[in-house]
């Protein structure tokens, strides 16, 4: 059986969102139940400026609507969680169209191969049809893995051979994807330290392939950020986002991790949408975002 998200929030609720919901479970507010509160949101990564937004914003409705026992704010806690996650705009990968291309973008040890895979699967499973390109082509083995995970999805992959032109790559991904009536081209992209200036020429010129051999490609670029890295991981989306216009996020390891109120800061701090969540190691565990599923899980089993 597949996780699910709440699944895979075990750990960030059983934590940190528990401690929260204890915190709030008794008593009348205090200060200290501010200052509770505070430090609890700030270690689930909800993030500096997102927590002191959420504190505000309760203080100000505990005045408003006469809140004073420290129950009550559970429910308003919840409510503006939820506010923070606007809705997603629309899905790119989801309008009908002869191909779309998504670029793969995010730093090696993200599990951003993996994620690919895991990708392929679940639009495989929706009847799409998918290639892959194996665009990170300095690393060899991030070549092998790719083709480890088409092999597991079944779908085929367009790769080229270690130290060559990533851009190349993606090029011959797309003609085959074309001659071969594909509608769903996913490309790895090198994921180097994100402050590293070759790479990001890389992905400039591998956005720039797309954009000239089709239509408003590519028509996503989601970033696979590593849970667990916590706030690291928002300063690479930063990165990466100046350079290649990241489109949407896809969040990994966050069964293995009480960060999960990142989630919150990716939101109001980096105006992305996620996309999906990782929510296991098995290639069905990866979970389209679901919002309400999503702050319901923070707070229950």
């Amino acid at each position: 059986m597949f996780k699910s998200i709440r699944d895979s929030l075990a750990r960030t609720r059983n934590t940190v969102f528990g401690q929260i919901a204890h915190a709030l479970g008794t008593g009348d507010i205090t200060e200290e139940t501010w200052e509770d509160l505070e430090d609890l949101l700030v270690q689930a990564d909800v993030g500096v400026p997102t927590t002191m937004l959420l504190v505000d914003t309760l203080r100000e409705r505990t005045t408003k609507e006469g809140f004073y026992r420290a129950d009550q704010l559970t429910e308003a806690l919840k409510e503006e969680l939820r506010n923070l996650l606007a809705e997603n705009p629309p899905f790119a990968i989801n309008k009908k169209r002869l191909l779309t291309i998504v670029l793969v973008v995010g730093v090696n040890g993200s599990g951003k191969t993996t994620t690919i895979g895991k990708l392929a699967h679940h639009y495989k499973n929706e009847g799409r049809s998918v290639l892959l390109a194996a665009g990170d082509t300095f690393r060899a083995a991030a070549i092998d893995q790719l083709k480890v995970w088409a092999d597991r999805a079944d779908v085929p992959i367009i790769s080229g051979q270690p130290g060559g032109d990533p851009a190349a790559t993606t090029y011959d991904g797309i003609r085959a994807a074309r001659g071969r009536g594909f509608d769903l081209l996913f490309v790895d992209t090198a994921g180097r330290l994100h402050n590293k200036f070759n790479l990001m020429r890389e992905l400039e010129k591998i956005r720039s392939t797309c954009a000239k051999s089709v239509h408003e490609a590519p028509h996503e670029v989601l970033i696979v950020l590593d849970a667990p890295t916590g706030q690291n991981a928002l300063i690479q989306a930063k990165k990466f986002k100046e350079v290649v216009d990241v489109t949407g996020v896809i969040l990994t390891k966050l069964d293995g991790t009480a960060k999960g109120g990142m989630v919150f800061a990716i939101y109001r701090e980096l105006g992305l949408p996620v996309r999906f969540i990782g929510t296991g190691e098995k290639i069905e565990d990866l979970a389209p975002f679901d919002a309400d599923q999503f702050v319901d899980g923070l707070f229950e089993a």
